[in-house]
């Protein structure tokens, strides 16, 4: 299998990113998030790991119940990294109604 060169995985860390904004704040499992960018499942999970070493996502180990998944875990965006992409999205939206009104 040929490797991914760096600047294609950060644009794919970026999808997935985007992807977690759009379904905040629910958290999604690494199965759907690979099932939504058409990747490979264990590829996304080390994508995962990276990001939430860079403090961009936070692993949900624990189903609503309270009781701690034994091999799934669920991804969601880390609270600032949210609040960064709500204010470009924000922003991108205002753009859009002022070309609009031009």
């Amino acid at each position: 299998m040929p490797k991914i060169s760096k600047r294609k995985e950060e644009k794919i860390k970026e999808s997935i990113l985007h992807l977690l904004f759009q379904e905040s704040p629910k958290a999604l499992f690494t199965a759907r998030i690979a099932q939504e960018l058409a990747r490979d499942e264990e590829y996304m999970k080390k994508l995962l790991a990276e990001l939430e070493i860079r403090n961009f996502v936070i692993a949900v180990k624990k189903n609503p119940k309270g009781q701690e998944y034994s091999r799934r875990i669920r991804w969601r965006l880390h609270s600032k990294i949210y609040d960064t992409y709500k204010k470009i999205d924000d922003t991108n939206q205002k753009f859009i109604l002022d070309s609009k009104i031009l």
